[in-house]
This record gives structure tokens, C-alpha cells and sequence, in this order.
């Protein structure tokens, strides 16, 4: 499907050569000696010339304002003007002024040289994998050959719109979505190689391939969600592993300091229990292993018995 860039209640077709059938300057001459021409009559008529003396100033100014009026042509700056005489190629006119000869020469096309903007989109497009998608782009061109962009092909804008198109689906067909999703710039590239290739014989060049947006399946997407969720979810689990293992190994490094030096445990673990009684209603858990080691039980009672002491006074 082509996309209509034009107003979505009425659509607008740009006509170039209606356009410049007339030019404005021609149309000024053209009137300009028409009034002339009136004059010319008016004041011969006064003075009791004869009617073959006006018609002989007349005509030949009501055909000079013609001529002009049909062989004036202007073209803008941006524009190429392809001029066929007797239906042959005669030559390419403009920007500016130029004349042409009325009847004989005829200007078929009016090409426009600046950057042209064309969006293009492949729906329901199965990739490498079989997976529905819907690709938008857009395509930056330009006509670097006036000649071979009006004698080439026929409407050189449809043209490039259906290649694009085509070149598009040929893109994701040989991809797989993955590649499609986090490959935007290989897939420009690719898109602007093929459309330029197929468009250069008419004149025309491909400055750049953008794709905008890529639209999957709503049950895909969500599957793809749980997919990466489920993905993050692992990661954190071997994250947490790592940081246990680094913690072990850190404590397993610090009890080498305690296996000579019964002295510097009783201290840590005394200093331990003191940090965990000291909060007001706290529970301590302690191996048994350590209560009998480390005389535990004792110096449990002797805090208890400080802290009663304390309150009281």
C-alpha cells in the first residue's frame, strides 16, 4: 500500500505542468500589448484611419502578445525544465527564463532537484523466522539526472515509492526479527544500497534510509516481556550466588586470624553479643557449639545482671 502524504479529507495531486502553462511574466507582457494594441486601435480611430491601416498594427501585436504568452516559460531555481521538439529530445531548460517555440516544442516534464522525503511501509511482512511485522521508513532521494528521470521512466516518483516498498520486504524477509529490532542501522544501510541501485538508471540517487518503526504481534510482545523479565530475573540469581561466594571467602579468609588466638575469638564473640543485648528487647541466637567453647552462658548473665543494675539506678 502507498501512503498518501496529501490531506486526509481531500487529496491533493501536484501538477508541475499545469502549473507552468503560463508564466506570470508572459501573462504581464501578453496583457501589457493587448492594452497596447487597444490604444493603438482607439487613437487610429480617432484620427479616421482606415480599417486595413488598424488591422495592420493590431494583428501584429495581438500576435506578439500571443507568442510571448505561450513561449515564455520560467522555470525556479530548484526546478529542470525537459523541452521535446517534434516529440524528440531537444534539450533541458532553466532555472530562470526561457523560450521555447509555441506548436513545436513542447515542456513534458518540470524536475525538481531538491531532497524529496517518502515515506514507505511493509505490513503484515513475515521475516526470517515467520514472524508478522509491521516495518514504517522513510526515504531521503533526489534526481541527479533530469534527462534519464523524464525520458526513463514514466512517473520516476511512483517508481521510487514501489521500490523502496519492494526492496523493504526483501530486507525483512532474509532477517530474522532479533537482527530487525536491535539492527536498524545494518538494515539502512542495506535498504539505501538496494533502492540506489535499482533507481539510478532513472536519474535518481538515495541519500539516506531511515527506518521509524517496527510493530510486532501484541501476543508476541508480551511473550518477548516475560521473556527478558524471566532473562533479568536469572541474572540476578547468579549476581546473588556470586556476592555469597565472595562472602564466603571473605569469612573463610577472616577465621584463619581466630584458629591460633582463643584470646581474640572470646573478644570478638564477647564484643558480638554486647552489640546484640544492648538493643532493647533483642534476641540473640547462639550455637551451642559456642555457648560451651566460649563460656557464653557466664558472660550472657553478666550483661543481663549490668543491664537490671543499670535500670535500677
Amino acid at each position: 500500500m502507498i501512503p498518501n502524504i496529501a490531506s486526509p479529507t481531500k487529496a491533493v495531486k501536484y501538477d508541475p505542468i499545469a502549473l507552468h502553462q503560463v508564466s506570470p511574466i508572459g501573462l504581464f507582457i501578453f496583457i501589457l500589448i493587448m492594452i497596447l494594441a487597444v490604444i493603438a486601435a482607439v487613437v487610429l480611430d480617432s484620427s479616421h484611419a482606415s480599417d486595413a491601416l488598424i488591422f495592420a498594427v493590431n494583428i501584429p501585436l495581438m500576435l506578439l502578445a500571443f507568442y510571448i504568452l505561450f513561449a515564455l516559460k520560467m522555470a525556479n531555481q530548484w526546478e529542470k525544465a525537459v523541452v521535446l521538439r517534434l516529440g524528440k529530445f531537444q534539450t533541458l531548460s532553466g532555472p530562470g527564463m526561457f523560450w521555447i517555440i509555441p506548436i513545436v516544442d513542447s515542456v513534458t516534464s518540470w524536475i525538481d532537484h531538491r531532497v524529496m522525503v517518502t515515506p514507505f511501509n511493509a505490513e503484515k511482512t513475515l521475516t526470517k523466522d515467520t514472524v508478522p511485522v509491521d516495518v514504517d521508513a522513510v526515504l531521503f532521494w533526489m534526481v541527479w539526472d533530469a534527462q534519464k528521470a523524464a525520458l526513463e521512466v514514466e512517473n520516476y516518483r511512483s517508481a521510487i515509492t514501489w521500490a523502496a516498498q519492494t526492496a523493504l520486504r526483501e530486507i525483512i524477509g532474509q532477517m530474522a526479527l532479533a537482527d530487525i529490532l536491535i539492527g536498524r542501522h545494518k538494515m539502512d544501510a542495506d535498504l539505501q544500497k538496494i533502492i540506489d541501485e535499482r533507481t539510478t538508471p532513472w536519474g535518481v540517487t538515495v541519500q539516506s534510509v531511515e527506518i521509524r518503526d517496527v510493530v510486532i504481534p501484541k501476543d508476541l510482545e508480551d511473550a518477548m516481556s516475560r521473556q527478558a523479565q524471566a532473562e533479568r530475573e536469572r541474572q540476578a540469581r547468579v549476581i546473588l550466588g556470586e556476592s555469597e561466594r565472595q562472602i564466603a571467602a571473605s569469612f573463610s579468609e577472616a577465621s584463619k586470624a581466630y584458629i591460633d588466638n582463643p584470646t581474640a575469638l572470646h573478644l570478638r564473640a564477647m564484643n558480638m553479643l554486647f552489640e546484640g543485648l544492648k538493643q532493647k528487647g533483642a534476641l540473640v541466637i547462639v550455637p551451642s557449639s559456642a555457648v560451651d567453647t566460649m563460656n557464653l552462658g557466664g558472660l550472657s548473665g553478666l550483661v543481663s545482671l549490668s543491664q537490671n543494675l543499670v535500670k535500677k539506678d
